[in-house]
C-alpha cells in the first residue's frame, strides 16, 4: 500500500509536519513526500492513502496575495514559492481514493486550510478518511509549538495502522 503527503509551506513549519507524518505513515505503508509545485495533477489508484497539508492564511487555504505577503515576512527563501494547494486542488483530478488533510496554523486563530482542504478533496471525490488535523506554530513564522513533531509522527502512524485494510479508513 502507498501513501502520498502532498504539503505547501512557507516558512518550513508544514514541510517538517509533512515529513514527520510521512515518516508515522511509513510504519505500515510505502510513504511519499512531495512539495506541492512537484505534485502529480492526476492521483490515481497507484496511491492509497492521500494527505494534503498548507498553512493557514486569512482564515483558510493560502492564496497568491497571502503568499506574497508571507514572503515580505522573511529574508529567507519560501519553502513553496509556488502554487499552493488551493490551485493544485482546483487543477488535480483524484481516482477513488482515501484521502485527509492537516495545516499548520497558530493557536486560537480562527480558520482552518485543513477544513477547506478537505471540503474540496471531498468535491473532487476523494473518501474522507477522518477528521482534519491542526499542528501549531508560535507565530506566524513558526517556529513549530515544542511535541507538534512528535505528534504528526503519531498521527501518521495512526493513520496508516488504520490504513492496513483494504477497505482503507473506511
Amino acid at each position: 500500500m502507498r501513501a502520498l503527503v502532498i504539503y505547501e509551506s512557507m516558512f518550513g513549519n508544514t514541510r517538517h509536519v509533512a515529513e514527520a507524518v510521512a515518516e508515522g505513515l511509513s510504519s505500515h505503508l510505502r510513504a511519499e513526500t512531495v512539495e506541492v509545485s512537484l505534485a502529480p495533477a492526476v492521483v490515481d489508484g497507484d496511491i492509497d492513502l492521500l494527505v494534503v497539508g498548507g498553512p493557514t492564511h486569512a482564515l483558510s487555504m493560502t492564496r497568491p496575495t497571502t503568499r506574497a505577503s508571507a514572503a515580505q515576512q522573511t529574508t529567507q527563501p519560501l519553502v513553496s514559492p509556488g502554487i499552493g494547494i488551493r490551485e493544485w486542488l482546483e487543477a488535480a483530478h483524484l481516482g477513488p481514493v482515501h484521502a485527509i488533510a492537516f495545516d499548520t496554523r497558530v493557536r486560537h486563530m480562527p480558520g482552518s486550510a485543513a477544513r477547506a482542504a478537505a471540503k474540496q478533496l471531498h468535491r473532487l471525490g476523494a473518501r474522507i478518511t477522518g477528521p482534519t488535523q491542526s499542528f501549531y506554530v508560535t507565530g506566524t513564522t513558526g517556529p513549530l509549538v515544542d511535541g507538534e513533531l512528535e505528534r504528526a509522527r503519531t498521527w501518521g502512524e495512526q493513520l496508516a495502522a488504520t490504513c492496513r485494510a483494504p477497505e482503507c479508513l473506511t
